[in-house]
């Protein structure tokens, strides 16, 4: 998808004098002598519909064999995960590409033609929903297995399946009202730079109301990518804490019974807490520079900070380009971090040592230690 904002097709604008370069509808530029080439685009059109596919293909042959452990929560939420990725990519990347196209179909004419108003608005209200959803759902699988892992004994009571299937369904929602709020003439959808997609405005002169939303969708992303981190954190100095117990209390006992051993932690978890950790570094790579620069850009609009637009604009575009690679990397960290795959990986780092063992999970484990006792 990220290739179909690429186009070299300047933006029109209402009003010459808030364009730097006083262009203007009718004006011509070398850029639009030649249409843009699509070959780009098509393939990350079909790379990142394969790469969801296939890792759908997985959860699901996963969720069948774990459908009755403490995995099947976060297998939901990442299926989640993946099928908002997915149709986020087929959907945007479709209406990006259609007006592609009709910018091909006028460029002979040197004539720059804004999409119709009801389509910017669906493309804006896609554009932030199935930007959230992705967001909203990281977090919450960060949080599913932050109680999993410090609070083994907890979690069955907690995270029921009915209540992920609940929390699914208010991410959702949550995401849906605030895409949809525009369509209903509360804020607006604008064609961005260079005319290839819409979204709230944040360059222009905006309304309060589209600064609050556009507000409300950052601050949101933001938020989530922290909760997620901080989740994810706690997770991981829980699972280090429990490595160096088992290795010092229970080493013993692995050897006898072969179900632990000291390199080797609680697969389930593991594998769990490394797709987590994969999954958060490239939301807070692809995400942060497009939320943050919402929020600067917003908040110095009313500080009455002006820079040049055409700036701003390619800035905005470079962070968008940015923020799409998310939907296509995703799915490879559930493609190339499984436990066969981990699993080999560690054998040929550590070949003399048995790395992830059938064990099961931390709460698995934090019983038979109850019971030792």
């Amino acid at each position: 998808m990220d290739n179909l904002f690429t186009t070299s097709f300047p933006v029109s604008c209402q009003n010459s004098r808030d364009c730097p370069d006083n262009q203007t509808v009718n004006s011509t530029s070398p850029a639009l002598l030649n249409p843009p080439a699509f070959g780009m685009s098509y393939f990350t059109m079909t790379l990142g519909a394969l790469s969801n596919l296939t890792a759908l293909a997985i959860l699901a042959h996963s969720y069948a064999r774990l459908r009755r452990r403490a995995k099947a929560p976060f297998l939901l939420l990442a299926s989640a995960l993946l099928v908002s990725d997915l149709a986020g990519h087929v959907i945007t990347g479709a209406l990006a590409l259609h007006l592609h196209l009709g910018r091909v179909t006028h460029h002979r004419e040197a004539l720059i033609v804004e999409p119709p108003q009801v389509y910017c608005k669906l493309f804006g209200g896609c554009m932030v929903f199935f930007g959230l959803c992705p967001l909203l759902l990281g977090s919450a699988m960060a949080v599913e297995r932050c109680i999993g892992i410090t609070q083994p004994l907890l979690h069955p009571a907690i995270v029921t399946m009915t209540r992920v299937r609940l929390t699914v369904l208010l991410i959702t929602f949550t995401a849906l009202i605030l895409a949809g709020l525009p369509l209903l003439n509360v804020g607006s959808y604008k064609p961005q730079f260079p005319g290839t997609w819409c979204f709230l405005p944040v360059n222009s002169l905006i309304s309060i109301t589209d600064a609050s939303l556009s507000l409300a969708f950052s601050t949101l992303g933001l938020v989530t990518l922290t909760v997620s981190v901080v989740s994810n954190t706690t997770s991981g100095l829980k699972l280090l804490q429990a490595r160096f117990k088992d290795r010092c209390v229970k080493s013993g006992i692995a050897r006898r019974h072969g179900s632990f051993s000291s390199s080797s932690l609680h697969s389930l978890d593991v594998e769990m807490m490394t797709q987590l950790a994969a999954i958060t570094v490239v939301s807070c790579v692809c995400w942060s520079p497009f939320l943050i620069y919402i929020l600067i850009s917003v908040s110095r609009f009313y500080e009455g900070i002006r820079r040049p637009r055409r700036q701003c604009e390619k800035l905005l575009l470079l962070a968008l380009r940015l923020a799409s690679w998310n939907q296509i990397l995703d799915p490879w960290v559930y493609i190339l971090l499984r436990r066969a795959v981990l699993r080999r990986l560690l054998q040929l780092l550590q070949p003399d040592r048995l790395v992830f063992t059938h064990s099961g999970s931390y709460r698995d484990s934090h019983r038979k230690q109850i019971g030792l006792h």
